[in-house]
């Protein structure tokens, strides 16, 4: 929004400043209920899995009294329709900031592509959501970091009946459920379009608390030993 950075009492109420600039830009990319606001977006239907309030509390993380974004059921919102998320912020630091107009800003836009939907796609809306919304004639400067295309698998046939019965009878004949997760992989896809005839199955180790991606991400042992378990048992089944 400036050239240079400039004194806020002085400019104040006239020029804008890029971190204000930058939150009202933003702000316009969900809408007043929480849902993402960009024009275009895929959803596909979410399995039709229960997630139970208290369950859900728990597992997120949530802080007492926040109330939850977006419409829709619960396993849609987590799993089936794309969301959005700022997860980085360059500019100054509250301690030290001076009386200063802010000439520039910096945001991470983490967008999550939706099985159905195109990495493509998706970008060109963000992309067109962006320019359209920019504020008061600011320059607006974007950059591709990483992609990922969303992936959904038909998990039907003889490799995955062998992994169901593997995992049953690592959990002591508690049935594997099939469900969907918001954080996709991206080979996974990228493989099922070299190898569209491959059954795919990708086993990992995460329990509810685990904390993916967190500071203290953990590893439950009684988990990691089942899994290991129910992988020998999926080579036994496989190898008949």
């Amino acid at each position: 929004t400036l050239t240079h950075a400039v004194h806020s009492g002085m400019w104040g109420g006239l020029v804008p400043d890029a971190l204000i600039t930058l939150s009202r830009l933003i702000a316009t990319l969900h809408d007043d209920a929480g849902d993402v606001a960009i024009e275009g977006l895929g959803a596909g239907p979410a399995a039709d899995v229960v997630y139970p309030e208290a369950r859900l509390r728990a597992e997120s993380g949530a802080a007492p009294g926040i109330e939850w974004i977006g419409t829709g059921s619960v396993v849609e919102r987590l799993w089936t329709k794309p969301a959005l998320s700022i997860t980085g912020l360059d500019a100054p630091k509250v301690d030290g900031a001076s009386n200063t107009l802010v000439p520039s800003a910096r945001a991470k836009i983490s967008l999550r592509v939706a099985p159905g939907d195109t990495t493509a796609n998706a970008l060109a809306c963000l992309q067109a959501h962006l320019e359209q919304h920019v504020p008061w004639g600011a320059t607006l400067t974007t950059t591709v970091v990483d992609t990922g295309e969303a992936t959904r698998i038909d998990a039907t046939g003889p490799a995955y009946d062998a992994a169901r019965e593997a995992f049953t009878e690592a959990w002591d004949g508690t049935a594997p459920v099939d469900m969907g997760v918001g954080g996709s992989i991206p080979f996974i896809a990228e493989f099922l379009e070299a190898f569209p005839q491959a059954s795919v199955l990708v086993t990992g180790v995460e329990d509810p608390d685990t904390r993916a991606h967190g500071a203290n991400e953990g590893l439950h042992l009684a988990e990691f030993e089942k899994v290991v378990l129910a992988e020998a048992f999926l080579l036994r089944n496989l190898a008949r």
